[in-house]
């Protein structure tokens, strides 16, 4: 994993979201973020949002923390837009505030082991080896023109610092 740190300003997003815990996902069975992403792309929700910053390119968002990595959160998955008027029926929107964020870019590898590995490494990490104290507000992932081959997977974390 390479690791940077970087600052970004509020992102706007619309989407589907669910909510969910990490025990939850560690089982196939019980898990809500695969078929929350396949209902995503299975029903071309991209497609029907507008205002859309950079077409193609999906964030997957995890906020609204109960605690810290072991409690219940939001997942959401969408995409950037320029504008949260005109929000479709059945989508929803997110704002992700302006913060810091401790950036790693992963693979190239399959999925869905390039972005579960790399979530069990930072779970473990100290707050020296992250780069400075969660802040449990909003974290995201990008999966841009470099996650089109899933068996070849290149993609970014934001962790968000206080």
């Amino acid at each position: 994993m390479e690791k940077s740190t970087t600052r970004k300003e509020n992102l706007q997003l619309i989407g589907i979201q669910v909510r969910t815990n990490n025990s939850l996902e560690m089982d196939p069975s019980t898990g809500k973020i695969g078929p929350t992403v396949q209902t995503y792309f299975h029903q071309g929700l991209a497609e029907k949002i507008p205002h859309r910053k950079h077409p193609g390119t999906t964030l997957c968002a995890y906020t609204d923390y109960e605690s810290d990595h072991t409690g219940d959160y939001t997942y959401f998955i969408g995409e950037e837009v320029t504008s949260l008027n005109e929000v479709p029926e059945g989508l929803t929107t997110l704002i992700i505030p302006a913060q810091t964020y401790t950036k790693f870019t992963n693979g190239p590898g399959t999925m869905p082991d390039v972005v579960r590995e790399p979530w069990m490494k930072i779970w473990e990490m100290s707050s020296d080896e992250l780069g400075g104290t969660r802040s449990y507000i909003t974290d995201f992932e990008v999966y841009d023109s470099r996650a089109a081959d899933h068996s070849n997977v290149v993609l970014d974390i934001y962790i968000g610092l206080n």
